[in-house]
């Protein structure tokens, strides 16, 4: 199905929608860029599955009830219907495009307990709202946790009404619960997806079963122990044993001022034994990302761990991006993902999710400061970004008037530290009238995977002047990774 699949690219659906560029698929469907004619929505996302007779009415009614949803960290649906692409009768669903989604970074790198708690502020928001109104999400994984202009949003092409069992016959994953298999359907479901995808997302391994799922999981041995409580709780195999959204946002949010008082000093006492003192107040190292104020913590007995850290680490969401950060006044462009998230299972002694250790023969880069400016003259284009401190700066001016959008690889600071000299990778890109990038090749690979990734997604997102007066054009995006800074250069490929 893939195969044929890539080669429908060209295809229009129902006259109205182009497939302009195939994203990814899955075993039973298929996503492609397109263009909508939703207002505000210029490019979108289309989905196609193929339609199953006994199944049409009602996916095509999930659909248009999930289209009149409004929430902030829900995909918006735009459109939906039936189709046929060579005589085979298909599903669509038109939706907001995405940028990127969970699954594409757990390959590479596990979040950061701090991370995972910016992920589970708005996941819980949007689930509240669902369950309120006796809908599910339906298919919690990493694939469909997306990211819409620095802003986390769930798949709702999945979601249906509470009691609604998936399709029959379908193959169930670990991300299915084991009331799925009696055709059950509940909000309960939703919570023990979210507890599996919180353990790929903080170890990037799935929990085991050894004794079937009636027992509780074997989780990864680098489980953040603050996290362990929780998922264990998701996991039960009872639904009813299960915690409830509000339960888990209770987890989250911090506790009122009044609460966060130091405790009173202890009363006079006369008596010649010593006196206790009070227990020191710990003040708490906020992390990095977040934006939420010190928060005083005390010496806590093991069992309440798992909630205070909760508490001490939330991030607020507002506008910040969570898996990367863009640098001011540049906004993303546009890239879908729903991919099937990989299944793995946990190893015996937990392993680095550090990238590994990359060299290049070439000299180590100079300090920002000293690089020249690049002149008007000059017809490369030249950006620099370095680590995430120095990408919140406003990038300088493009130099390149064919350029609009140029997208810089977003590189931790832990990846760039494995980088000695600099890591070269040139990425070949074919550009459409539109200006948009249908298709990159690499041109020169680097030595890792890891950044060779990187220059690739950053490549796709590139945007160029139209040229409606030319067919494609090619550009060549030379990116060079150092340990402090980040160059891309763009020039007009030689055929």
């Amino acid at each position: 199905m893939t195969e044929m699949w890539n080669q429908w690219e060209g295809q229009v659906v129902n006259g109205i929608y182009p497939l302009r560029r195939f994203l990814n698929a899955s075993d039973h469907s298929s996503v492609f860029l397109t263009e909508s004619t939703t207002e505000g929505f210029l490019n979108a996302a289309i989905k196609l599955v193929p339609a199953d007779p006994a199944l049409i009415a009602v996916q095509l009614w999930h659909w248009k009830t999930a289209a009149t949803f409004s929430h902030p960290h829900l995909i918006r649906l735009l459109d939906s219907g039936q189709c046929e692409i060579e005589g085979r009768p298909l599903l669509f669903v038109v939706m907001e495009y995405a940028e990127e989604s969970l699954s594409q970074i757990l390959p590479y790198r596990a979040l950061e307990p701090a991370e995972a708690q910016e992920l589970l502020v708005p996941t819980l928001d949007a689930l509240a709202f669902l369950h309120r109104e006796n809908w599910v999400q339906g298919q919690l994984k990493p694939s469909n946790f997306l990211v819409v202009n620095d802003q986390l949003k769930l798949a709702s092409d999945t979601i249906r009404p509470v009691g609604v069992a998936g399709e029959k016959g379908a193959r169930l994953s670990v991300y299915d619960p084991p009331e799925t298999e009696r055709g059950e359907m509940t909000a309960a479901a939703d919570i023990w997806a979210l507890g599996v995808t919180l353990v790929e997302a903080l170890t990037q391994y799935l929990p085991t079963w050894l004794n079937g799922r009636s027992e509780p999981p074997s989780l990864p041995a680098n489980l953040p122990p603050s996290f362990a409580d929780t998922v264990q709780r998701c996991l039960s195999p009872n639904p009813a044993d299960r915690p409830t959204i509000a339960d888990l946002q209770a987890r989250t949010k911090p506790a009122p001022a009044a609460q966060q008082a130091r405790p009173a000093p202890p009363a006079r006492v006369e008596s010649v034994a010593p006196i206790a003192q009070p227990e020191p107040v710990i003040r708490a190292t906020p992390h990095p990302y977040s934006r939420s104020p010190e928060l005083p913590k005390r010496r806590l007995s093991t069992p309440a761990v798992a909630a205070t850290v909760l508490v001490v680490l939330l991030a607020a969401w507002g506008g910040s991006r969570l898996f990367h950060r863009h640098p001011q006044g540049q906004q993303p462009a546009e890239v879908v993902s729903e991919t099937a998230s990989q299944q793995r299972t946990a190893p015996a002694v937990a392993s680095s999710d550090r990238p590994p250790d990359v060299s290049a023969p070439s000299s180590p880069s100079q300090p920002s400061s000293s690089q020249p400016r690049p002149s008007a003259s000059q017809p490369a284009a030249t950006h620099r970004a370095s680590g995430f401190a120095e990408q919140r700066r406003p990038p300088p001016a493009n130099t390149s008037p064919a350029v609009i959008h140029e997208e810089i690889p977003k590189v931790p600071q832990r990846a760039r530290d494995t980088i000695h000299g600099r890591v070269k990778v040139a990425v070949r890109v074919t550009v459409d009238r539109s200006g948009n990038v249908v298709r990159d090749t690499f041109e020169n690979a680097g030595p890792s995977k890891y950044f060779n990734h990187l220059a690739s997604q950053a490549a796709r997102k590139w945007k160029f002047t139209s040229a409606d007066n030319e067919g494609s054009r090619e550009w060549l995006l030379r990116f060079e990774f150092g340990r402090d800074s980040t160059t891309v250069h763009a020039t007009r490929a030689r055929s």
